[in-house]
């Protein structure tokens, strides 16, 4: 029977170093699924710095979109999973499609189609690891406790990412916020 862990925090938290923990005190034979698309020197910085803190031993998939495909092929090779980041998938997956958010040319139905297509990724996501006995932790970033954004890009991205978090944590058997390095266990 599978365990879903979401890991959630915000910015620099250490959410990573704890899901990461939590891997390495069950096993070492951990798939690390990265969503991150490093398409600049600073992202690129930082997953290198990623890598590094993480065990070697560690599989690395890169993929953010229709992550269910691979994740029976996943169970068959391991036992823990590690999916970092929800906020880079649901980013990433935003611009897959052909609207213009950012100058406010794309209309509430085109918004509410792109939601429903990365609300679909991670539902399929969740079924697919409910189908394992794999322990998978999902870590996010909380972007709701801050000031609301001014710009429509940004409102509708943090939006998205409120809801698919919510998603995440009601199918989640645990679910902890990561503050200073610190993790509260706030379900299970």
């Amino acid at each position: 029977m599978s365990k879903v862990i979401l890991v959630t925090g915000g910015a620099r938290s250490g959410k990573s170093n704890f899901a990461e923990q939590l891997c390495i005190n069950r096993n070492n034979e951990t798939a690390y699924i990265a969503t991150s698309v490093p398409f600049d020197d600073e992202l690129k910085d930082r997953v290198k710095k990623h890598k590094e803190s993480r065990p070697q031993n560690w599989n690395t998939y890169e993929i953010y979109k229709d992550i269910y495909s691979i994740i029976e092929e996943i169970s068959k090779k391991h036992k823990t999973v590690i999916l970092d980041c929800v906020t880079l998938l649901v980013n990433n997956l935003m611009f897959t499609h052909e609207i213009d958010i950012d100058k406010d040319k794309a209309n509430q139905d085109q918004i509410n189609n792109v939601e429903m297509y990365i609300k679909d990724q991670v539902t399929k996501l969740i079924e697919e690891i409910k189908k394992t006995d794999l322990y998978f932790v999902v870590v996010t970033n909380e972007l709701g406790m801050a000031v609301v954004p001014d710009n429509k890009l940004s409102r509708v991205y943090t939006d998205i990412v409120g809801r698919i978090n919510q998603c995440i944590a009601s199918q989640s058997d645990e679910v902890y916020f990561v503050v200073s390095g610190i993790p509260m266990k706030i379900k299970g």
